[in-house]
């Protein structure tokens, strides 16, 4: 392979090295939890946090600017779905975004949990901005402890 010397300067490299930083913006800004342009992302938004107790799974998801009863919960086993949308804001005539970074639109999560809930008894609650979701252990999930029988 033949190799070539370049004796033009620093001017290219510096030009290169600014597009690869403005190329490597781009690209972060693709990743999970970055937006371009604040494009919604089903797959990020909202925002979940899930715990486990004796009772069951508490499902936490911040959903701040949505209408409680725009949102659509459904269980299915052990996977839990939350559809919804939040509606853009209102922006005064005139006026225009000099940053935009709450996403807005259609959303859909699901997750799966690691054990079948009780989907009759799950409850679902709304408290500034947060959906709480409440998913009891099915019986055949709960802990259960055997008594050893001597003989």
């Amino acid at each position: 392979m033949a190799r070539f010397r370049w004796h033009g300067g620093d001017e290219l490299a510096t030009q290169a090295a600014r597009m690869q930083q403005e190329l490597d913006r781009l690209l972060s800004s693709l990743r999970p939890g970055g937006s371009l342009w604040s494009t919604p992302r089903a797959d990020v938004y909202p925002a979940i946090n899930v715990y486990k107790d004796d009772e069951g799974f508490i499902v936490r998801a911040e959903i701040p600017g949505t209408d409680p009863k725009a949102v659509d919960l459904e269980v299915t086993g052990d996977t839990l779905t939350l559809r919804g949308e939040r509606r853009p804001p209102e922006v005064p005539d005139g006026a225009s975004f000099h940053r935009r970074e709450r996403e807005f639109g259609r959303f859909r999560r699901s997750l799966t949990l690691p054990e079948q809930v009780d989907s009759s008894k799950v409850t679902a609650s709304f408290h500034s901005g947060v959906l709480e979701v409440r998913l009891p252990h099915a019986e055949q999930a709960k802990r259960r402890r055997i008594a050893v029988k001597a003989e």
